[in-house]
C-alpha cells in the first residue's frame, strides 16, 4: 500500500476514531505509538498527530523526534497535537481560564485557504482540552476562530503543517470529514482507492503467495470476524482451508445446527464437532466466573487440539483477529501500554501446536469487516448478527452451570431474540441476550404458588463494546416478551430488564 497515513497516539480516547473516520474517506490509515515511529517514513504521505491526556508544558509530556516529518510530509496535529507543534516551535501554550470542552461554534474561517474550503463561520466544533495557544509556532498563520478560543486553527508557512485545537474526528464536528478531506486529498494528494473491493482482491492475492498450497485450519464461530476471515481464506486457497466449528454445549438453541447449515451453502469445508457433553462435565459444580471462562478456554483448547491433528500436514492456524485487538495504545500517564488483547477465535493456543498464524483481518476495524464481507456477497443475516461471547451462555447462568439451566436460558434467548427480529429492533440492537440469575423468587401462576427462576434481558446500543448504553425498547414489546417467556419456558416466573449502561456496569454480567 504507497498511500497511507501515519496517525501517531499521544493516548488520546479518539485516536481509532481518527483511524476510522479517515479510512471513511477509502484512505488507508495506521496508527502507532508516539514513542515506536516507524523507521522507514516513505511510505507514508500524510502524519496526523492526536490528542492526549497530557498537557504539553508538563515535564512528562510525550515528546517525539519529528524532525523526519514536519516540514517534508503533510502533517496535521489534533487538539494536543496542534498544542505541541506550537510548545515546541517558538509559540506558547497557556491553561485556558476555562477549561474548553464540548460544542463551539467557528467565529473566524479562512474558507479561501485549503484547509478550510467549504467550511463556513458557524460550523459546529467539538473541543476538549484545557490548555490553549496562546502564541502561534514561528511562521503561524491563524485559520479558524471560536468565541473563547482565539487560534483555534493555523497554518505554519512554507510547510504542508497544520493544527486545530478541536477534533474533527467526532460527529459533534459537523463539517470534521470535510476538513480530514480537505488536508489528506486537496494538500497532501492521498488517492482514496482503499476500498473493500480492493482489500479483497490485494489480501486474497497476498494470502496465495504467503500460504501456497499448504493447510490452514480455522476456528469458525459463527460471528462475523471468523466467518469473513474464512471467506477470504478460502477465496485464496479453496479446499486447503479446514474449518472446524465447535459445539460447547454453550450456544444459543439449534445454533450448532444453523451456523453449519448456513456455512455449508457458503461453500466451506466446514466440520462440526459436538463437544457439549465434555465442556458440560468439566463445569460441573464451577461457580466462580473466572474459572469457568478458564475451563471453557482450555476445553476448547483440548478439543481443537484433537481435531487439528486429523487434518494431516496443517502448517497454519488462522484467526479472525481484527485492528483494535492488536493496537498499541499509550497510557494516560504517558508510557506506551500495550493492550492486545488476547480475543481471538481460538484464544491462546499453546506452543507445542506449532502453527504459523495468518490473521487476514488484522489491520480492519468491525465495520470494515462487515462491508468486506458485504463486498463478497455474503449474507446479511451473518454480517448483521450481534456479537456473541466466546464463552457463550456460560457467562449469561450466573453461578453453576447444569444441562437443565442451559436449556432453560436457550429458550429464553429465543423467545427475546426472535421477537426483537419480528418486531424489526435486531438491526436497531447492537448486542442483546438473557441472563438466567442465581435467584428464586415467589410467584403464582393459576392458583398455585411457584417457587421459580428470574432472568434479566439485556439490549444495548455501541459502536465497538467499549462503551454502550442501554436500548429503550417499547414497552409493548417488553410486555409480549415478559409474557412469552413466563408462559411457555418451564421454571420461570419473573422477567427484568437491564437498564444499566457500560461504565459503570459491563456488557455481560460475568
Amino acid at each position: 500500500m504507497h498511500n497511507n497515513v501515519l496517525i501517531l497516539d499521544f493516548g488520546s480516547q479518539y485516536t481509532q476514531l481518527i483511524a476510522r473516520r479517515v479510512r471513511e474517506l477509502n484512505i488507508y490509515s495506521e496508527i502507532k505509538p508516539y514513542n515506536k515511529l516507524p523507521e522507514d517514513l516513505s511510505e507514508y504521505k500524510a502524519v496526523i498527530l492526536s490528542g492526549s491526556p497530557s498537557s504539553v508544558r508538563s515535564e512528562k509530556a510525550p515528546h517525539p523526534d519529528l524532525s523526519e516529518i514536519k516540514g517534508k510530509i503533510p502533517l496535521l496535529g489534533i487538539c494536543y497535537g496542534a498544542q505541541y507543534l506550537s510548545h515546541f516551535h517558538g509559540g506558547n501554550v497557556a491553561p485556558s481560564a476555562t477549561r474548553e470542552y464540548g460544542r463551539a461554534n467557528l467565529s473566524y474561517a479562512n474558507s479561501e485557504d485549503n484547509f478550510l474550503q467549504g467550511i463556513d463561520e458557524g460550523s459546529q466544533v467539538w473541543m476538549s482540552h484545557s490548555d490553549t495557544i496562546k502564541e502561534l509556532p514561528e511562521g503561524g498563520i491563524r485559520l479558524a476562530s471560536t468565541h473563547d478560543v482565539e487560534n483555534a486553527a493555523y497554518k505554519i508557512d512554507g510547510e504542508t503543517t497544520y493544527g486545530i485545537q478541536f477534533h474533527p474526528e467526532v460527529y459533534h464536528t459537523k463539517d470534521g470529514k470535510k476538513l480530514l478531506e480537505n488536508f489528506l486529498v486537496n494538500i497532501a494528494g492521498l488517492e482514496q482507492d482503499w476500498t473493500p473491493d480492493a482489500f479483497v482482491e490485494t489480501t486474497v492475492e497476498e494470502l496465495r503467495e504467503e500460504i501456497g498450497d499448504e493447510k490452514v485450519i480455522l476456528g469458525l464461530s459463527g460471528g462475523v470476524d471468523s466467518s469473513v476471515a474464512a471467506m477470504l481464506l478460502h477465496k485464496a486457497i479453496g479446499e486447503h482451508l479446514y474449518c472446524i466449528f465447535v459445539n460447547n454445549g454453550l450456544l444459543r438453541k439449534n445454533e450448532f445446527e444453523s451456523v453449519l447449515d448456513q456455512y455449508e451453502h457458503m461453500g466451506l469445508n466446514v466440520k462440526g464437532v459436538d463437544a457439549s457433553a465434555r465442556f458440560l462435565d468439566a463445569l460441573k459444580g464451577e461457580s466462580d466466573p473466572e474459572k469457568k471462562r478458564k475451563i471453557i478456554g482450555r476445553v476448547f483448547i483440548e478439543v481443537f487440539d484433537d481435531e487439528s491433528h486429523k487434518v494431516e500436514n496443517a502448517k497454519w492456524l488462522a484467526q479472525g483477529t481484527i485492528y483494535p485487538d492488536r493496537i498499541e495504545s499509550v497510557s494516560a500517564s504517558g508510557g506506551p501500554s500495550a493492550v492486545i488483547k488476547s480475543h481471538h477465535n481460538v484464544g491462546g493456543l499453546p506452543d507445542y501446536m506449532k502453527l504459523k498464524v495468518v490473521e487476514p483481518l488484522k489491520m480492519l476495524f468491525k465495520d470494515e469487516v462487515r462491508r468486506v464481507g458485504a463486498s463478497m456477497g455474503m449474507s446479511e443475516s451473518i454480517l448483521g448478527r450481534h456479537p456473541f461471547p466466546g464463552p457463550g451462555l456460560g457467562i449469561r447462568i450466573l453461578g453453576d452451570i447444569t444441562p437443565e439451566k442451559v436449556a432453560i436460558l436457550q429458550e429464553v434467548d429465543a423467545i427475546f431474540i426472535d421477537g426483537l427480529k419480528k418486531w424489526g429492533l435486531y438491526d436497531k440492537v447492537w448486542q442483546a441476550g438473557a441472563m438466567l440469575l442465581p435467584v428464586d423468587s415467589v410467584g403464582v401462576m393459576g392458583d398455585e404458588r411457584t417457587y421459580e427462576k428470574c432472568v434479566a434481558l439485556r439490549a444495548v446500543e455501541s459502536t465497538d463494546g467499549m462503551t454502550a448504553d442501554w436500548v429503550n425498547l417499547p414497552y409493548e414489546f417488553l410486555q409480549k416478551t415478559s409474557n412469552d417467556i413466563i408462559n411457555k419456558v418451564k421454571g420461570v416466573n419473573r422477567v427484568v430488564y437491564d437498564i444499566s449502561s457500560k461504565p459503570p456496569a459491563t456488557i455481560e454480567w460475568e
